[in-house]
């Protein structure tokens, strides 16, 4: 189902998805980690991470906006793995989304600038 928006451009249905893993399991921390963002030693028959799949935007510390069909998907294996996950359905202006992933990969351009990523191994 789409729908016209404030540009008139339509949307499809897209999803707000957030994850918590507890860190005292390591193992599902480690293998939630893997299936986001994949691995530095994975080969070119490994599945794409979803961070790198089309439409999805990294918005922060485990939330996505996504299209409801990788919401799914993705939530049903991080529900798996034990992981407690919320999905929200909205409907956002294609410009928005693009200006979300602009700001996002700011961001993250920026931390990595700075030696590192932010809150990670920090106290």
């Amino acid at each position: 189902m789409t729908s016209p928006t404030a540009s008139g451009h339509p949307t499809a249905p897209s999803a707000l998805l957030s994850y918590d893993v507890s860190g005292l399991n390591r193992a599902a921390s480690v293998k939630v980690a893997h299936l986001i963002f994949g691995r530095s030693d994975a080969g070119p028959k490994s599945p794409q991470p979803f961070v790198a799949r089309p439409g999805v935007v990294w918005v922060g510390q485990s939330v996505f906006l996504m299209p409801a069909a990788l919401a799914a998907e993705l939530g049903e294996k991080l529900r798996g793995l034990g992981a407690v996950v919320t999905t929200a359905y909205v409907a956002i202006d294609p410009d928005q989304v693009e200006a979300l992933s602009r700001r996002a990969a700011q961001r993250r351009s920026r931390k990595h600038a700075n030696g590192g990523t932010a809150g990670v191994g920090k106290t």
